[in-house]
């Protein structure tokens, strides 16, 4: 979960990701943000994320997110 911190740090300095459960409905993320951070989290985790996962409710909160990539690495 550490490094999950880390990247969405680096992808948006100006957000609060551990007090912000609403990161794609409130607008702090993106479309750009979210292709950034399924692009990192490939690559840090080595997961493959598909078009079925990339709904808000997956990116909302930063355990809505770890929860998407454990459940990708259990797979």
């Amino acid at each position: 979960m550490e490094a999950l911190l880390k990247i969405l740090a680096e992808l948006r300095p100006d957000v609060d990701f551990e007090d912000n459960q609403e990161l794609v409905d409130s607008g702090e993320l993106d479309s750009f943000d979210i292709v950034s951070l399924v692009g990192e989290l490939c690559d840090e985790y080595d997961i493959e994320i598909g078009a079925d996962d990339i709904v808000p409710e997956n990116f909302n909160s930063v355990e809505a997110i770890w929860a998407l990539v454990q459940k990708l690495q259990e797979d």
